[in-house]
């Protein structure tokens, strides 16, 4: 009831219970603070943003401010604001909010210069914001005004408001593409799909100040709630789709592959070709496309090499077509990529496999792309509008990792394939000719890195989530110590894979005392040290000996910086106890773990520090 699509009426009305249910279902959160600065009502909104943000594995906590004091606490701030210091902030402006606007008297001159000074008063504020909480900006843009004065030329008059509000959003959209940590989220759209006269209420504004009508409020938290879960990582990462009507039209098992229904010489074919053009587009923004396909394996690759299937067999990283039941046919996928199931959308046109699914495999995404109970068959139509409206893969940034993530996905595969060639796991790694650039943080890359610490889960000793404002600063500090490490082989690129960030303290105390006294941390007393606050690593490259490479080259920047002392903390979450020991087999030793299983540890740096590093050339 709370995935796309949703009912806003049951949300509505049963909000509190939905809330309740999910605070009470054990799914580990991630704690964070939003401030919704609000033009008009926003109470309902941030209702319904909890419980969506609840659903994506994030705990919101809220500041509200006043009604229609949106810009007084961008530009002056209060005591409340400041202390809540918030890690992301939206301002929910609409068009009610733009109390200049062109008249038919102005002059071109008058008419830019409005719109300069409108752009300029918006932008001053996200500046202000930006300076004193530097953390995520999320800002509406605007919805087409409810009339036009002049009817269809109000979109081509330079005194038009529709115009007014298109070159508006323009200047909105031209900002967002030129700073970081700025993202629009686009009520322009959502109203337009929506429908704009259902959007605008205008009892519901004289009323209640509510700037759009009840039932768009769900669906606008939900939009909200997307860029949200993109920024800290929580996007899906896979989609698992049959194939038989879902893919084509018809079963190629019984209709032949000649029979199946696919191009431009039916409606239907040429839906379904349609689709996967989409979905051919979402592997261009690093969405992973797999099969889980009841058929003959040759039957389904012969499908995917119809002459008008978009999609051939290399878009796919994973193909599982056999007459395994799909739930263990899913789980196969899901540990081939090493990647967990909650990663992952299920895409089938059967009502009964989908609910198999939901059954067997928690977490899954498995969205209703066709109406249960359907007696007239598949609606491939709606497969695309179901699919881009639930916000699966929202993008708030996109690098080079990404538009190449398929590809490294397949290399993979081929490194697995190759593995099984040898008896001896050590010749294996030799095989690969890995390659490592291992340096400190550099503004081209910054982007992925604040990337990688928002996604990587398992192999994250503290799971500390970071801004890209906040990476930009640890590399600038000279007291901290940052590394990235990039690691190709024989088989291609797989990128950044692996991060450091440590704080150099001048002296510290390790002793049992000291430690309880402050949380686990070593207090000052003569020695230079650094703790360590985030070391992670994509599981994808795991047990290649890059750990060891990161470990060897933190010890020669700490030797370098005359560091003695080293020292790792592990926080458990629901998701890295692979990495509860990593410590240990580094070499450190433990200090001390209380009842939640957090430990403390240390390492001391040898006169003779021998590399542990075997199979991997580094150049740093």
């Amino acid at each position: 009831m709370n995935n796309y699509p949703f009912d806003p009426d049951d949300m509505l009305k049963r909000s509190r219970r939905i809330r309740r249910e999910l605070l009470a279902d054990g799914t580990p959160r991630i704690h964070k603070k939003i401030a919704v600065l609000g033009g008009s009502t926003t109470h309902d909104i941030i209702r319904m943003m909890e419980i969506f943000l609840l659903r994506q594995g994030i705990e919101p906590e809220f500041y509200e401010s006043e009604y229609a004091q949106y810009y007084e606490d961008a530009m002056f701030g209060n005591e409340t604001l400041d202390s809540f210091a918030p890690d992301v902030i939206y301002i929910h402006t609409t068009y009610r909010n733009l109390k200049e606007l062109p008249e038919m008297s102005m002059s071109r001159e008058d008419v830019e210069a409005l719109l300069g000074r409108t752009a300029d008063r918006f932008a001053g504020m996200w500046e202000k914001l930006t300076e004193r909480f530097r953390c995520p900006i999320i800002q509406n843009n605007f919805e087409y005004p409810a009339w036009r004065l002049e009817g269809n030329r109000d979109a081509s008059d330079y005194r038009g408001r529709v115009r007014f509000v298109s070159r508006l959003n323009e200047r909105f959209a031209a900002y967002a593409d030129t700073h970081e940590n700025f993202y629009l989220h686009d009520i322009n759209y959502l109203a337009a799909s929506y429908g704009l006269d259902a959007w605008l209420d205008d009892a519901f504004w004289s009323l209640y100040k509510y700037a759009l009508a009840m039932k768009a409020i769900p669906l606008l938290a939900f939009s909200v709630s997307n860029i949200i879960k993109s920024i800290y990582g929580k996007n899906k990462k896979a989609l698992v789709l049959d194939l038989d009507n879902t893919l084509w039209g018809g079963v190629i098992g019984d209709d032949g592959v000649d029979g199946i229904e696919l191009g431009e010489e039916t409606a239907l074919g040429e839906t379904y070709r349609e689709f996967q053009s989409y979905l051919k587009e979402q592997k261009s923004i690093g969405v992973l496309l797999t099969v889980d396909s009841k058929n003959e394996e040759t039957n389904a690759l012969a499908g995917l090499r119809h002459p008008e299937s978009v999609l051939r067999p290399e878009d796919f990283v994973d193909i599982r077509a056999n007459w395994e039941p799909k739930s263990a046919n899913f789980a196969a996928i899901a540990g081939d990529l090493n990647i967990g199931a909650d990663s992952m959308v299920f895409v089938d046109d059967n009502p009964a496999e989908r609910e198999i699914i939901r059954q067997q495999v928690p977490g899954a995404a498995v969205p209703e792309i066709t109406e249960n109970g359907a007696v007239d068959g598949p609606r491939p139509e709606n497969y695309i509008r179901v699919l881009d409206h639930a916000g699966y893969f929202e993008v708030t940034t996109f690098s080079a990792e990404d538009a190449k993530k398929s590809e490294m996905y397949r290399a993979n595969a081929e490194r697995k394939r190759a593995q099984t060639s040898f008896a001896d796991y050590g010749e294996y790694l030799k095989s690969l000719e890995m390659r490592a650039e291992i340096r400190p943080f550099e503004p081209v890359h910054y982007a992925r890195i604040t990337q990688l610490t928002n996604k990587s889960n398992q192999f994250n000793l503290t799971t500390k989530r970071f801004t890209e404002p906040e990476i930009a600063r640890a590399a600038e500090d000279p007291e901290t110590v940052t590394l990235y490490g990039r690691l190709e082989d024989r088989f291609g690129d797989n990128g950044i894979v692996s991060l450091i960030v440590g704080s150099e303290a001048m002296t510290v105390t390790d002793d049992e005392e000291t430690l309880r006294k402050n949380g686990g941390r070593p207090a000052e007393t003569g020695d230079r040290a650094l703790l360590i606050d985030l070391w992670l690593m994509s599981c994808r490259v795991l047990k290649r000996d890059m750990e060891y490479a990161m470990m060897d080259a933190l010890v020669a920047e700490c030797s370098r910086r005359h560091i003695r002392q080293i020292f790792g903390y592990y926080y458990p979450t629901a998701k890295n106890a692979m990495v509860k020991d990593f410590y240990g087999r580094m070499g450190f030793t433990k200090l001390g773990e209380d009842g939640k299983g957090a430990s403390q540890w240390k390492f001391t740096i040898p006169a003779v520090y021998t590399n542990q590093n075997r199979y991997i050339r580094v150049n740093r």
